[in-house]
């Protein structure tokens, strides 16, 4: 992973966010981008003006989020 472990210090200006909803979910508030090797934004649409969050993989996985479900590799 890029810069150690601040996963705060990746620029994710140019980042591809998709929707991320677990279910039937037309508003798409969740969205997810992969951000580097093994890096992840967690964004919130409707609140556009909030950072996105930051995770690894394996936090991703620790809280049952599988990227390859919303068209992403992991």
């Amino acid at each position: 992973m890029q810069n150690g472990n601040d996963l705060y210090a990746l620029n994710i200006g140019g980042a591809a966010f998709v929707k991320a909803c677990g279910g039937p979910c037309t508003e798409g508030c969740v969205t997810l981008a992969r951000i580097g090797d093994d890096s992840w934004a967690l964004g919130d649409s409707k609140r556009p003006d909030a950072e996105p969050l930051r995770f690894t993989t394996e936090e991703l996985d620790a809280a049952g989020i599988d990227p390859t479900r919303f068209g992403l590799s992991a």
